[in-house]
């Protein structure tokens, strides 16, 4: 068994690792992406420097201890740690490291259940911190691919519900990428397109707004009755349509036809809002039709149903938007702009 809180005594272990918008989230779901298979589906996202960061130090053996901001410090018996909400991923993770003796620190740049995957973020980064620790003993570091899997697995394993893939690897690949899902089991598990180079992602960040709603989501009952839905028969045209929008989306963002990539998010939006009407909140609902109004896309992030709303178009259009989504923002305590630029670098 490994002694982790020798191994930490005296060097700590620090890894960020980014959040992110997206268009095309579900289809990460194999629920979703076998029985379309035939459609090809992607999912897009951009990584955005809102970074979660986790930190190991040592602690006492035989305990676990969780400091985490905006939830209370956790301590428990590392052996008997439960794994439910709020920190049931965080102690699975360590569970599967045998994780005893640690004082696990999570910092995220975004809020709380914003729908930007800040929860999958900081598994990813809790599995990369635990095998950086063990590459100070001489391990060999972890892989990409691997560590998303593992963090993956591990969340779905908690959830009780379908996970997919996509928070997780924004988390570690960062950047503005399409992710295409496996159409047979023995396949890779996602292949990657770069839809903008590294080096477009800092100015791209004029081009993209992002809102806080001011009332957190709870994916888990939106994408929980987006898959019940779907199971039993229903929305599949939408679906089907859904998937067509996405892959005109990507090609649009490729190369970098902002108009058609605007208008392909307003109807994908419109389609989730048909299969799911709860994927906005009133507030979602008025960010997004101001943005409309102004020439731009918008869309939830995420599942939707609380959390964030984002928008893409020129910059220009953007600047225009910025002071009306402000207004509307002031009108509920919590609501806010995110200061949110896009991320070309994924785990650190």
């Amino acid at each position: 068994m490994t002694d982790w809180s020798e191994i930490l005594e005296h060097n700590s272990v620090a890894v960020s690792a980014p959040c992110r918008v997206d268009l095309g989230g579900t289809l990460d779901l194999s629920t979703f992406y076998l029985p379309l298979r035939h459609l090809q589906p992607c999912t897009f996202n951009i990584a955005l420097n809102m970074r979660t960061r986790v930190r190991l130090e040592g602690h006492t053996r035989g305990r676990l201890k969780i400091t985490s901001s905006g939830f209370e410090s956790f301590e428990t018996d590392s052996l008997v740690a439960p794994f439910h909400p709020p920190m049931g991923l965080m102690t699975a993770v360590a569970a599967y490291f045998q994780g005893d003796g640690v004082h696990i620190h999570i910092e995220s740049a975004s809020p709380p259940r914003s729908s930007l995957g800040g929860s999958s973020a900081a598994a990813v980064a809790l599995v990369w911190a635990f095998h950086k620790a063990l590459a100070m003993q001489g391990d060999p570091p972890v892989q990409p691919a691997v560590a998303v899997r593992l963090a993956h697995a591990i969340e779905q394993s908690v959830a009780g519900v379908p996970c997919g893939l996509q928070d997780h690897l924004a988390a570690v690949f960062g950047g503005i990428n399409a992710w295409h899902w496996p159409s047979t089991p023995d396949a890779p598990a996602f292949r990657r397109q770069v839809v903008l180079p590294a080096e477009r992602c800092r100015s791209f960040s004029q081009n993209i707004l992002v809102a806080y709603c001011g009332a957190p989501h709870e994916s888990k009952d939106v994408n929980g009755t987006c898959v019940r839905e779907f199971l039993a028969g229903r929305h599949r045209q939408q679906w089907q349509q859904v998937v067509a929008c996405g892959h005109r989306f990507v090609h649009a963002m490729a190369r970098e036809d902002l108009s058609e990539a605007c208008r392909m998010m307003n109807q994908e939006t419109q389609l989730r809002i048909q299969i799911l009407p709860e994927v906005l909140d009133t507030m979602g609902y008025r960010l997004t039709a101001a943005a409309q109004d102004a020439g731009c896309g918008a869309r939830f992030a995420g599942a939707g149903g609380g959390g964030c709303v984002w928008a893409l178009g020129q910059p220009e259009k953007v600047t225009d938007l910025r002071p009306t989504w402000q207004a509307i923002l002031d009108e509920h305590p919590e609501a806010l702009l995110l200061t949110a630029e896009v991320d070309p670098t994924g785990i650190l």
